[in-house]
């Protein structure tokens, strides 16, 4: 966002001079209107042009900006002077101009949420809507603390599910570069050996040999490889970017063995701890479904809770289109029910959030550990059907040569 310096008269009548973030000169003049400068000069500050792009603002930026406003407005602080600490002190470039503008907006007469609403796209509804009930019910901080925590949980649930990825994916590009690399510069060497031979090789060796001389030819590891890498890309992302596509991988996902149990256990852990941040936080339990819904990661799970919304709008408890749905584990639909019955859907929400923060530890570490061994026996598997298939004529010496 471009900097503009001025000098002028304040309202007491003394001269007054700075640099303030504006859109343009329109928006600088009335930011300073709006603070009763009587402005002599304004003009660009063309030393001082900050450049963002390529910047991406990442939730751990957010973390740190969301703490020390919760921090500062608890200590008193107006949210203007808040905005104008955050701005002068972001990690990001990027992140200061955005708060340089809201705090623009708030001066223009704006509210803190609808300033967010024009960086929807940085802060996201679930964000927005919990400021929004902090500023009507006067718990800016409260509802800012629990923000930052509610990202610091939610960074950690998918730092677990990275890392539980992570190994796995490494073995599996090393075990297929090894076998590249076996294919394209070992198995060459062994078909120029054998030719000299004469006789019919065994027809795994002929197999093999057939295979590296495509990946290394360049038709077959080069111009069809590309091809076939680009059309499954492409019609893999459009399919995925439809309604219909991401339904049907993400139901298929839901009923992969292990894979689909840790999946539901992230879901749930995801939705108790989204809903019952919301609804602790002020904002109505149809407005709360309706941001857990579009959160939630999952097409099957946003379908069924957009259904459950729709019943509990026809006077239903929470837990009933819950229980209907079948997405969720008796006992999570159990502790809901308890939760509606005490009056204490919030607290009963968080803990059952909680309990699948272990549960997905429990689940990350089951799965690495059945990942291992799989892994192991694929990448042994593979090397070893190559080197079998070349030491194959060796064993049959005697017979190739005679042949």
């Amino acid at each position: 966002m471009p900097k503009y310096v001025y000098s002028g008269v304040d309202m007491s009548g003394k001269p007054t001079s700075g640099q303030i973030s504006a859109k343009n000169k329109a928006e600088a003049e009335q930011v300073l209107k709006n603070r009763k400068v009587n402005v002599n000069q304004l003009k660009m500050d063309w030393k001082n042009i900050e450049l963002s792009f390529g910047e991406k603002i990442k939730e751990e930026d957010l973390v740190i900006v969301t703490r020390q406003m919760a921090t500062m407005i608890n200590a008193g602080l107006s949210i203007i002077k808040c905005l104008e600490i955050v701005a002068s002190q972001a990690p990001k470039k990027k992140l200061r101009q955005i708060f340089e503008d809201i705090k623009n907006q708030i001066e223009q007469g704006s509210t803190f949420s609808k300033a967010l609403e024009k960086h929807k796209n940085v802060f996201g509804t679930l964000y927005i809507n919990m400021v929004a009930a902090g500023e009507a019910g006067g718990l800016l901080d409260t509802i800012l603390d629990r923000l930052s925590i509610y990202m610091e949980k939610s960074m950690s649930l998918k730092r677990k599910v990275k890392s539980a990825m992570m190994y796995p994916s490494i073995v599996l590009i090393v075990a297929v570069l090894v076998v590249w690399g076996l294919l394209v510069f070992i198995i060459p060497k062994f078909e120029a050996m054998y030719e000299g031979f004469g006789g019919t090789l065994p027809a795994l060796t002929q197999f093999t040999i057939g295979i590296s001389n495509f990946i290394s030819s360049w038709y077959g590891g080069g111009v069809l490889a590309v091809l076939i890498i680009t059309v499954v890309v492409a019609v893999s992302t459009t399919y995925k970017k439809s309604e219909r596509g991401r339904y049907a991988i993400d139901q298929m996902l839901l009923k992969v063995p292990k894979i689909g149990d840790l999946i539901k256990k992230v879901s749930v852990a995801k939705f108790t701890r989204t809903f019952g941040t919301l609804l602790s936080s002020g904002v109505a339990i149809l407005d709360a479904l309706d941001i857990v819904a579009r959160t939630s990661g999952n097409k099957v799970i946003e379908k069924h809770l957009l259904r459950s919304k729709v019943d509990i709008e026809g006077g239903k408890t929470v837990v009933a289109p819950l229980e209907k749905a079948g997405v969720f584990p008796p006992m999570v639909t159990q502790m809901i029910s308890v939760g509606e019955e005490t009056g204490a859907l919030d607290q009963m929400l968080t803990k059952i959030a909680d309990f699948y923060d272990d549960e997905v530890d429990r689940a990350v570490d089951g799965l690495t550990k059945m990942i291992e061994p799989l892994l192991m026996i694929f990448v042994g598997g593979a090397v070893g059907f190559v080197i079998i298939a070349m030491y194959l004529p060796i064993f049959k010496l005697g017979s190739v040569v005679g042949g």
